[in-house]
């Protein structure tokens, strides 16, 4: 008599921004540079890595991503992150990120290893989608930044009335891709968001930590899409063996 059949991943669901899009960071530092600071591009990217994990401490709370209050805060801290604290310099930055690129705003690059990350796991025969806070943006920004025809679908907080870490919206995720929660895993940038909210659904989950800002954590974490790709494929090896 067959027992009974094994678990196997099945499929990975991304975010969006700061995971398949990549913040435009030479459009902060033009900006920052129209206002007579001279600031390389490496270091604004540098001060976002810091500012992510600053503003997780608040979305912690309940703060809600797509709220205002999280995307001032955020702001505010990129720029403390560069040695900027004075309240006209950040409230300029505020105003022009607000009006930067609208709706969409500024994660309008596709991250380096963006495509290779989603044709590699979907070569191994796993189905592959975003699910994503956004403000009814997510698509389009991964149609403008050429990934969208890449993905099997793509879910957005504002368009499905629920937002991550509320594990509504990794189910609804589960139920486009058609798997079971432990068939699926998580790629995002944020712990309180992403890896807690993947988590609370029943979902595997991998924390994206660029430059191990971070610190020790209670999940995997990768240093980019390449490396949290080669984890997932890792794993299913070992589940095929």
């Amino acid at each position: 008599m067959a027992g009974p059949a094994r678990s196997r991943t099945r499929a990975v669901l991304f975010d969006a921004g700061n995971t398949l899009l990549r913040m435009n960071y030479p459009a902060i530092a033009r900006h920052l540079a129209s206002r007579g600071h001279a600031v390389t591009v490496e270091a604004v990217e540098e001060a976002e890595l810091h500012a992510r994990v600053r503003l997780d401490a608040d979305l912690a709370h309940g703060v809600s991503t797509e709220g205002r209050p999280a995307q001032d805060r955020y702001t505010s801290y990129l720029l403390e992150g560069l040695g900027l604290t004075d309240v006209e310099e950040i409230d300029a930055a505020v105003s022009f990120k607000r009006g930067y690129n609208p709706p969409a705003g500024l994660f309008d690059r596709a991250d380096p290893g963006a495509r290779a990350a989603i044709r590699e796991v979907k070569a191994a025969g796993l189905v592959v989608g975003v699910v994503s806070n956004s403000n009814g943006s997510a698509r389009a920004l991964l149609d403008g930044a050429g990934l969208a025809a890449e993905l099997d679908f793509v879910i957005d907080s504002a368009l499905v009335g629920v937002e991550k870490p509320d594990p509504r919206i990794f189910h609804l995720g589960l139920a486009q891709a058609g798997v079971a929660a432990h068939e699926a895993v998580y790629i995002g940038d944020l712990y309180s968001i992403d890896v807690l909210g993947a988590r609370a659904a029943g979902l595997g989950s991998i924390l994206l930590d660029p430059r191990g800002f971070w610190g020790p954590r209670d999940c995997d974490t990768a240093r980019d899409l390449g490396g949290a790709t080669a984890l997932v494929l890792a794993t299913l090896r070992k589940e095929q063996a």
